[in-house]
């Protein structure tokens, strides 16, 4: 009986102690008052966000319905929470919040589209199998009955590639009639390993897209638009006279909406799938006083019709991975990538 009685009061003390550490954790965490800091996330948006006019969306309204949730604020757990839940309402996948235990995300870009992508196909022997090679961050191999098609998967633009990567693969390919690269579920990464993929594919100098920069804080300041042109000289390689087809779904994201975007304008290229994830505002970072970041886009792109990219864009031909051709073991729109490269209707 004494033992339990003892058990029972640590149990007790442990309790409290915790409770009381993780209450005096939260309250020294607010090095600043929750107002100032969801003030200052509410500025910077305010003032440097690019798209606001493009989405049609009040700032000011945004603020007042979320700026009282504030008296019910008591840890930085719950401010966390908060200061999340207001910049979701821009619906963008490139505005982040970071904090030491937690980071924002807002889905909602993709969620109501087709996935349009099955990984276990990918793998599956009638594709990249289990005798596939890697060059960089780029996984390949021949496809098809003849294996005479060249198939890459590139998951992330993160992954890097160099000129001896691109080159071996292309010696790989040498006797293949076409290449497939595949970027669909790439969430992006780098504008320079999307740049220099693109590029591959131009013979001569093309104008792509613009930029425009942000000029002053107002929702509207900003540069008159900047060309972006591709140029064969930042290729690693030369595949402006091979027949390739780019497979992109809605996960296709960020710096893959800028390849994706750049191949649209390749004579030699034919984009298919579904519509991409957009992000097309290059991003920026800043500090909050309480030490948190918060990302958001900053610098918005737009196609070479100067139509904004931040949507995403739609392909050549809409192809949708049949679930009857997943059964099989097919996947629809490698199968369909096949059919052209074939130069079959």
């Amino acid at each position: 009986m004494k033992n339990i009685i003892v058990r029972a009061v640590t149990a007790t003390v442990m309790v409290c102690v915790l409770y009381g550490c993780q209450e005096g954790l939260a309250e020294k965490e607010f090095s600043s008052s929750p107002t100032e800091n969801f003030d200052a996330l509410w500025k910077i948006l305010d003032e440097r966000y690019c798209y606001f006019g493009t989405k049609g969306i009040d700032w000011d309204s945004v603020y007042r319905e979320y700026y009282p949730r504030l008296s019910n604020v008591y840890t930085v757990y719950d401010l966390f929470d908060l200061m999340a839940d207001m910049i979701n309402t821009l619906d963008d996948g490139h505005v982040n919040l970071y904090a030491p235990f937690d980071v924002s995300s807002c889905p909602t870009w993709y969620t109501s589209y087709p996935t349009n992508y099955n990984s276990s196909l990918i793998y599956s022997p009638r594709y990249l199998g289990s005798d596939y090679r890697i060059a960089g961050g780029m996984y390949y191999n021949t496809i098809g009955e003849k294996k005479d098609i060249g198939y890459i998967r590139y998951e992330s633009f993160s992954s890097g590639f160099g000129a001896s990567n691109l080159w071996y693969i292309d010696k790989y390919f040498a006797e293949c009639k076409g290449i497939i690269i595949d970027v669909r579920h790439n969430g992006g990464g780098s504008l320079s390993y999307s740049e220099s993929l693109a590029a591959c594919f131009f013979s001569e100098e093309t104008l792509t897209g613009y930029i425009r920069h942000k000029t002053g804080p107002g929702h509207e300041e900003f540069s008159d638009p900047v060309e972006v042109r591709t140029s064969p000289a930042d290729a690693p390689i030369d595949w402006s006279g091979r027949k390739v087809v780019v497979l992109c779904n809605r996960r296709s994201y960020s710096a893959t909406n800028d390849f994706v975007v750049r191949c649209l304008q390749a004579p030699n290229v034919t984009v298919i799938g579904g519509r991409t994830g957009g992000g097309g505002g290059m991003p920026l970072s800043q500090e909050l006083p309480i030490g948190w970041m918060v990302r958001f886009s900053a610098v918005p792109m737009y196609d070479a019709d100067m139509q904004t990219t931040e949507f995403g864009v739609e392909p050549d031909e809409s192809v949708t991975l049949k679930e009857s051709d997943v059964e099989r073991g097919y996947d629809t729109i490698i199968e369909r990538a096949m059919e052209i490269i074939n130069g079959e209707a």
